[in-house]
């Protein structure tokens, strides 16, 4: 690691300390900061807005990707970053260089005086400063959490909103039902302004259409206005200018799917765009979005198995997250046996995420996560996991779960690393 990026962990690591809470949902601290700093906010090219509960950076990588093809320099922000922090920030196709961060990062921290606000309320504040400081054609902001009083929600006129499925995830912030995690969602619509929305279940989709009838947001529905399925190995779309067909995402999975129709159904409400079908097609093939069934196919730990088997990652956490990838499992995994090795947070539902994967898996190595202070222990994850019918031994790291795997003569299986996108980041840089 170099002189730039340690000094920017220590500023990373000092600037977490200024909120005793990790999450504190409000626009009041970062509106006060943005003012001191100029209301960058309001100084930025279109602004597509992303909210929702799955699939927010997988849609956001689609249309960076087929922008991109097109030519259009693109800002992009979104969270978390699963090795180092420049991820989150991405300037017109490259991530944020460690000077340009460590610079940035200094100057909102003089800029804040040391009063209280969160880490992401400060780094949000941060991405905007940058996107502010460099013309593009085009911004994508990513919500960290809900969307009424998510820090990004300072944007006031989006150029579109975009709510990917809904389900249940952070109760304890955004409400018990999904009318009112949805409710939440729906606070990034703008009066006036169009939102792009992905099949919903129907509370969710009800809180949705309320907040847009109340402030005369037109929105563009999946299964409504516009559709996407997979027809002959091909992405069929449809829409107001008809049937369309795609090469599949680059991406594995069925969701994929829907998140590149998400994607389509976006780039379609917005005319002042250029983005051809040939242009879509090249981003939905070169799309890259790590973490999310990523094969690893190199590094120490894929070394550490033996030769034929297969090293997967998903940083999915979430009950809509197990059930993704257990249909995929079920259509593409059943040539051999599958193992997972999981750590999770205490703020997810454990058993929602893992029940889904029981059937698929035949053992289930836990781990804690290594450097989170809310992580699940690996001995109370292998109960929560025993509770839904896994076969589950507690590790003391991934390395130690990958040499516990089973070596019969003749054996391959696959092993799938999941539950959380904070492992994903800590098995990413151990495998580099």
């Amino acid at each position: 690691m170099n002189a730039e990026a340690v000094k920017t962990d220590v500023i990373l690591e000092r600037l977490s300390r200024l909120h005793p809470k990790l999450i504190d949902l409000s626009l009041v601290r970062v509106e006060r900061l943005l003012k001191i700093l100029g209301d960058p906010q309001d100084c930025l090219a279109p602004t597509v807005h992303v909210a929702g509960t799955n699939g927010k950076g997988s849609t956001i990588a689609y249309l960076r990707a087929a922008l991109e093809a097109a030519g259009y320099a693109a800002h992009v922000y979104t969270s978390p970053h699963l090795v180092r922090f420049n991820e989150r920030i991405r300037l017109t196709g490259e991530l944020i260089t460690e000077d340009a961060l460590l610079e940035l990062l200094e100057a909102i921290e003089d800029a804040n005086g040391g009063e209280s606000i969160t880490f992401f309320e400060i780094t949000t504040a941060a991405a905007f400063v940058a996107f502010a400081s460099i013309p593009a054609d085009i911004v994508l902001l990513e919500t960290g959490l809900g969307g009424r009083l998510d820090t990004t929600n300072v944007i006031k006129s989006p150029a579109l909103t975009v709510i990917t499925p809904v389900s249940h995830d952070h109760h304890q912030f955004l409400g018990s039902t999904l009318a009112d995690i949805a409710r939440e969602k729906a606070g990034i619509l703008k009066p006036g302004y169009p939102c792009v929305v992905a099949r919903q279940p129907v509370e969710a989709m009800e809180s949705i259409v309320a907040r847009a009838e109340e402030l005369g947001s037109a929105l563009f529905i999946q299964d409504e206005d516009w559709s996407v399925h997979e027809d002959r190995g091909e992405l069929l779309y449809e829409g107001p200018r008809g049937k369309r067909r795609f090469p599949l995402p680059n991406l594995p999975g069925d969701h994929q799917i829907d998140n590149a129709g998400l994607a389509i159904a976006a780039l379609d409400r917005l005319p002042r765009f250029a983005v051809s079908d040939a242009h879509m097609a090249t981003g939905l093939t070169n799309v890259q979005w790590p973490g999310r069934l990523q094969r690893l196919t190199n590094g120490p730990l894929v070394d550490l198995m033996a030769d034929g088997w297969e090293l997967w990652l998903d940083g999915g956490h979430n009950a809509s997250a197990g059930e993704a990838i257990s249909t995929f499992a079920k259509a593409n995994w059943t040539d051999r046996p599958l193992y997972l090795i999981g750590g999770m947070l205490n703020s997810k539902s454990c058993a929602d995420f893992l029940r889904p994967l029981a059937e698929q898996s035949v053992q289930f190595f836990t781990v804690a996560i290594p450097g989170e202070e809310n992580t699940v222990s690996a001995d109370d994850l292998a109960d929560i996991a025993g509770s839904v019918g896994m076969d589950a031994t507690p590790q003391s790291s991934v390395m130690a779960a990958l040499k516990a795997l089973p070596s019969p003569s003749g054996e391959v299986g696959r092993v799938l690393i999941c539950g959380s996108l904070y492992l994903a980041g800590t098995v990413l840089a151990e495998n580099s």
